[in-house]
């Protein structure tokens, strides 16, 4: 694809990859190209999936995921990198031609397609049970986004080890106060959840106790939040939309 067919922000970081050839093999994903790609294509997190696709920038980023050397990193180092790849491989897999619509398309794009992942060819399905929550940190359910319109919303800036916590925290914090993902009836005692509390409420659970009482220092509700401390809520689950959150 010609140089030029690519927006501005872009040329420059094409032009420094093609000045100074690839990368090494133990190269961890440049997060500044990473970046650059979010905030072109990612608003509200709503996907412009046709900025990515022929794009030597997101490819690269793909080969980098594939190479990066994870034997030395630390706990946080890991949660950056596979947060990262799994976002990036979650895109990969919509400009391939896989979706998580249907039951049969969920199967394809979670668990039969592969990808390499640190020398390792693993699906998502892999990479986050295998690889992610084994980390034991519940708010990677809040910024990791299998581009689906009831996941949570893909953040415009990638996950990285200076920020790390208060990324996290942000993430859970909008994703647990959106009304369109979880709903707070303090008046009938009832909260309407989003799926991802039902599928992985034992990671809550092992966090803080109990599901409410994970959630209720994240909830900006006062009067939601002390009856969460109280465990005082009956919870139901809203359904989850499998629809794409973006355009392809």
């Amino acid at each position: 694809m010609p140089l030029l067919m690519f927006r501005p922000e872009f040329r420059t970081l094409i032009l420094l990859a093609l000045l100074f050839g690839t990368y090494p093999a133990t190269a961890e994903p440049d997060l500044v190209a990473w970046n650059s790609l979010l905030r072109a294509a990612v608003s509200e997190g709503y996907v412009d999936y046709t900025l990515w696709d022929d794009n030597p920038l997101f490819d690269s980023l793909v080969e980098q995921v594939a190479a990066t050397d994870t034997s030395a990193m630390s706990r946080e180092e890991k949660l950056v990198f596979y947060i990262n790849a799994y976002n990036i491989l979650a895109a990969k897999g919509i400009l391939d031609g896989s979706s998580p619509g249907g039951l049969l398309g969920r199967f394809v794009y979670f668990k039969r397609d592969k990808y390499n992942v640190a020398g390792e060819r693993i699906s998502l399905h892999q990479l986050e049970h295998e690889r992610l929550r084994p980390l034991k940190e519940p708010r990677i359910h809040f910024a990791i986004v299998c581009a689906s319109r009831s996941c949570p919303l893909l953040q415009s800036e990638a996950f990285t080890l200076e920020k790390l916590d208060e990324q996290l925290d942000s993430a859970a914090t909008g994703f647990i106060n959106d009304p369109q993902r979880n709903r707070f009836d303090t008046g009938e005692r009832r909260a309407e959840l989003s799926r991802i509390f039902d599928w992985f409420e034992g990671d809550f659970a092992e966090a803080a106790g109990s599901l409410q009482a994970y959630l209720a220092p994240f909830v900006e509700n006062e009067k939601a939040k002390a009856l969460l401390e109280q465990e005082a809520f009956d919870m139901d689950y809203i359904d989850y939309d499998w629809n794409l959150n973006g355009v392809r």
